[in-house]
């Protein structure tokens, strides 16, 4: 069969490394429930299903993909859903449940499925994907790094991130003309902020979007001038502070 490539998709063949991605997942006891995002042809999914402690679901676009999911993993098909991700609500499948996620992800669309992920983040206390290593090493990095940047506060704040391996591009079909990793996130025991989120995300967002700029100049909209001017706190570059210096930022700020 001739696989279609939603949202320029490379399908995964290397049966050890879709192996070592579904062994990555530790916290699906919490759960009992995985949901794969864009299955393919199953190389992943088999791995999955073999798993007797868990439910697998999977959510694909493709409708020939789904044909061919039911056909041969008909195992499967009881909890195959025929939706794009982005548009998914996992209520309507879940309720208020929690799920574990993982996929090889279209690169494309990784960082949205990112976000996603944080508007669900009370449903899911684990994910475990494949990215672009450009993502993956963006969502890891540490404050300081060339990388660190809007992703990488946003995950950090509620996620424990980790780098778990790199795959190399023929491991792929076809390959793509960038590296790939794996990297796995562990929502943290508490996750609540201790500040408006709106406001964080503003304040965080607007610090990197003139990262070269010291926070005296990029909070302006903020915080007063002549609190911006008598602390040297706020000569700082964004890159330079961590999730939880955003949270006390946030904390000055009047909820939008």
């Amino acid at each position: 069969m001739q696989a279609k490539k939603s949202y320029g998709q490379h399908f995964l063949k290397d049966d050890h490394i879709a192996l070592r991605i579904a062994d990555s997942l530790q916290r699906t006891g919490e759960s009992g429930r995985v949901l794969e995002v864009g299955p393919g042809m199953g190389m992943l999914t088999k791995h999955l299903l073999a798993h007797t402690d868990y439910e697998t679901y999977a959510v694909e676009a493709d409708r020939d993909m789904v044909d061919y999911l039911q056909k041969n993993y008909p195992a499967l098909t009881p909890r195959l859903i025929l939706k794009d991700f982005l548009d998914f609500d996992p209520t309507t499948v879940f309720g208020q449940d929690p799920f574990s996620l993982i996929g090889n992800f279209p690169y494309n669309i990784s960082t949205q499925i990112l976000f996603k992920m944080l508007d669900y983040r009370g449903l899911i206390p684990e994910m475990v994907g494949m990215f672009q290593k450009e993502v993956a090493d963006r969502v890891v990095s540490k404050e300081g790094g060339k990388v660190y940047g809007i992703t990488s506060v946003l995950m950090q704040a509620f996620y424990k991130v980790e780098y778990l391996f790199s795959v190399a591009p023929g491991s792929f079909n076809p390959p793509p003309k960038v590296q790939s990793a794996v990297i796995r996130l562990t929502r943290k025991d508490n996750f609540e902020l201790g500040c408006d989120e709106a406001v964080f995300r503003r304040v965080v967002k607007t610090a990197f979007n003139q990262r070269r700029k010291m926070l005296r100049n990029t909070l302006k909209p903020f915080i007063a001038q002549e609190v911006l001017m008598s602390d040297p706190f706020y000569e700082k570059r964004p890159e330079t502070l961590g999730w939880e210096e955003y949270v006390r930022l946030a904390n000055l700020i009047k909820p939008i």
